[in-house]
């Protein structure tokens, strides 16, 4: 109790000063709440993984009990063809999910969906109908299976609707199975408005996935005529933050924002690097070990936990999904997650950069291509001929990245990760391709060995040797490249540049469209040639060699954070942009709106209300922090060093007093007063600052054009951040330790 003691202590020695000690309280009682933690104790299964993996999932196995078999049948042809489920399956299908989840004790059923605001979001319903005499049943229809109508006029619409217009319909996503958390069935659906527009993520990516299926399907016809269906997959690895419960709660700013506005750099972070990869404190191992488990039961192959490089940092991994099952699946685990915390005294933060001066977090998203035929197009084979194939594919993604870079960074920036984004720890803004020194080399030898006409005997002996060389050279040198935001990694690429808190399904849609425009016209440029009488090798590698060609530029193997690479992007005609407003441009582009538009995943109004929605969710964020930050500054930190300052000047007063004639005692004095004018200088630039953010809040609240807005609190009122911060984290250092209200870095970093 020896914190409680010292703060009642301190309290009521002065009862004038109880006020100021009293703000303290909350930090001290926090820090000796975390000295009682102990890890919570957790009954773990004694089975093996694979005996409760997927136990709360409805999943075929289970289908095929509870389903007649015609149904199930025409069920799995449905998700595998994507093709829509007849209302008279559906009422079969429904009442099967009911008899299982009711089985498994659940009392409700919801829609489970992906609103444009990041996150998901559920509206409930008792499995309760009141039969013809009054009697209470259970029942779930199939009507109710296939649709539901939440009121969709509070969720983020961008345009698309008023909002006096309340009307939105969920609909059955077959192909995400449905699965229980706590006593309700969640059903993953769609969400879309009254006019059919779509008004969430899930649908968009959807489509991009059926769009991309199309053209690589027709792309691998050149090499094998058995592929009929081409996946994408997608592995995530999710990096977050603990921070202790009564630590976050003391801190304003962390609940309310998710990171510190505020803040001196403890004297020791990263530098040491001794975190990454360590010995997992104890009690942050129970915690991973109860998500995990909670997140095998619904299915979430979670495979890989360890500590990342900033303290408190960590990470985990599942083994690869089908792309759209495991969005869904990242999305429940972050629930899960912020559910567990909470039970064993932690907090999850996802933001990307909730430490200024430390490592942020991202979400790294490693995307492939896999056919129905078992082959992963991104991985060398065993032959010429599956090389042949696996080229194809890689030089039209490095191609596809090149063309629509500027699309990529649009669909991953956020008031979040523009934090992250290029400091010195995450990959830059300019996106660039990491593919290796050796598969770099293989193309630049491709690119100069192509000719444009017809190859010799010799010529496609020589590459056919070399072709069959790549799983050699790939074995030994491939290496990774941490400073890229998009590297190929032997067998897939990994989209670095993803932030953690990230809604997956946006920049895998913008991907796999950007890839799908690029294979659509892969294909009509060859089938042109082979209408000349070109032959098909040859066809597919006079395309090859151009498309080598001319992505070129975006091919870069060395240091992304480097001034160099900044100047040499340039010269290549790579855009580096920095500012938020102007990345989301790239959403209302004309060459955006030719992929995304004709593909059929958006239409105009939709695309356009995405770019209004980036827009506003980017105001708002820095409008909250602007707020945060000037309540903390008015009403913690500027009466904190009032109150010490005036304590110094009193000590001033007195050894003045009791030492007048004490010349060796006027050096300590005027230390003093020199430390009572540098507070006051802080407090000076402080309130001015807060004053001046207010005033330019106002200012941008009263334009009506969105665009400049953005744009106005881009350039305007967030500097404003920095810059009363700078003058909040000087006092700190000053301020005796004993009065400042907030959990500095040291404590929230190395506390767990």
């Amino acid at each position: 109790m020896r914190f409680e003691k010292k703060v009642f202590v301190l309290c009521f020695k002065n009862s004038s000063n109880t006020i100021f000690q009293f703000m303290a309280t909350f930090r001290f009682k926090a820090l000796e709440e975390l000295l009682r933690r102990e890890p919570l104790h957790v009954d773990f299964p004694s089975d093996k993984i694979s005996n409760y993996f997927a136990t709360g999932v409805f999943t075929p196995e289970k289908m095929q009990c509870y389903l007649p078999p015609e149904t199930y049948k025409q069920v799995q042809r449905a998700i595998q063809s994507g093709q829509r489920i007849d209302r008279r399956i559906a009422d079969q299908v429904a009442a099967g999910m009911k008899d299982w989840a009711v089985s498994q004790g659940v009392t409700h059923y919801t829609h489970w969906f992906q609103p444009l605001t990041g996150g998901t979001a559920e509206k409930h319903d008792a499995f309760f109908e009141m039969g013809d005499f009054g009697q209470a049943i259970e029942a779930f229809s199939g009507a109710l299976l296939a649709q539901q109508e939440p009121d969709a006029s509070s969720f983020p619409n961008g345009g698309l609707r008023d909002t006096f217009e309340a009307r939105g319909y969920t609909a059955w996503d077959p192909s995400s199975p449905a699965f229980i958390m706590g006593k309700t069935l969640c059903i993953p659906t769609i969400f879309i408005a009254y006019t059919g527009e779509a008004l969430d993520s899930k649908t968009p990516l959807l489509k991009s996935l059926a769009v991309l299926d199309k053209a690589a399907t027709e792309v691998c016809q050149y090499f094998d005529k058995d592929v009929k269906r081409v996946i994408s997959t997608l592995g995530w690895e999710q990096e977050y933050f603990l921070v202790d419960e009564a630590l976050y709660q003391a801190r304003p700013d962390l609940s309310l924002t998710g990171r510190t506005l505020m803040g001196h750099a403890s004297a020791k972070d990263q530098q040491l690097e001794d975190h990454y990869f360590g010995s997992i404190p104890e009690r942050v191992s129970a915690f991973m070990k109860d998500f995990e488990i909670e997140s095998h039961k619904l299915g979430i192959p979670l495979k890989t936990r360890h500590n990342e490089v900033a303290p408190n940092q960590f990470e985990c991994a599942p083994i690869f999904e089908e792309a759209n099952l495991a969005n869904d699946h990242n999305l429940l685990l972050m629930d899960i997650m912020r559910k567990v915390a909470q039970k064993h005294k932690f907090r999850v933060l996802f933001h990307e950069k909730p430490f200024a001066g430390i490592n942020g977090s991202g979400k790294h998203n490693n995307w492939s291509l896999a056919t129905d035929t078992g082959v992963n197009l991104l991985k060398p084979g065993r032959n010429p001929r599956a090389n042949m194939q696996f080229i194809t594919f890689l030089v039209n993604v490095v191609k596809a990245v090149h063309e629509h870079g500027d699309l990529l960074r649009s669909a991953i920036m956020s008031a979040s990760n523009q934090h992250r984004l290029g400091a010195n720890e995450a990959p830059p803004a300019i996106i660039s391709v990491f593919l290796g020194s050796e598969l770099s080399r293989m193309l630049d030898d491709l690119e100069g060995r192509i000719h444009e006409k017809k190859m010799t005997a010799d010529e496609k002996t020589a590459l056919k040797l070399d072709i069959g060389k790549i799983p050699e050279i790939l074995l030994d040198n491939t290496d990774r490249n941490r400073t890229s935001p998009f590297a190929f990694t032997g067998n897939r690429f990994e989209f670095r540049a993803v932030g953690s808190s990230e809604n997956s399904a946006g920049p895998m849609t913008m991907l796999n469209a950007a890839v799908a425009d690029r294979l659509a016209k892969f294909k009509i440029e060859v089938d042109t040639l082979i209408e000349k009488k070109v032959k098909k090798d040859d066809a597919i590698f006079q395309v090859l060699r151009r498309y080598i060609t001319e992505s070129k530029a975006v091919r870069f193997e060395g240091n992304g954070y480097s001034q160099e690479w900044r100047d040499e992007a340039a010269r290549r005609g790579l855009s580096n942009i920095t500012s938020a407003p102007e990345m989301f441009e790239a959403l209302n582009s004309a060459k955006s709106k030719t992929i995304l538009v004709e593909q059929g995943i958006f239409n105009e109004r939709e695309l356009h209300s995405r770019f209004e929605i980036k827009l506003e969710e980017f105001i708002k964020k820095i409008q909250i922090e602007s707020r945060v930050l000037g309540d903390l500054a008015s009403n913690h930190i500027v009466p904190t060093a009032f109150h010490y300052q005036s304590s110094l000047v009193e000590s001033v007063k007195s050894l003045k007093e009791i030492f007048a004639d004490d010349q060796d005692m006027h050096e300590s004095i005027y230390d003093r007063i020199a430390t009572i004018k540098e507070i006051a200088s802080h407090i000076l630039e402080i309130r001015k600052g807060i004053h001046d953010m207010t005033k330019a809040r106002k200012a941008g609240n009263s334009l009506t054009n969105i665009e400049e807005k953005c744009t106005h609190y881009e350039t305007v009122v967030k500097p404003y951040l920095s810059s009363i911060r700078y003058h909040i984290d000087k006092l700190e250092l000053i301020v005796d330790d004993e009065l400042w209200p907030l959990p500095k870095y040291r404590e929230l970093l190395f506390n767990r």
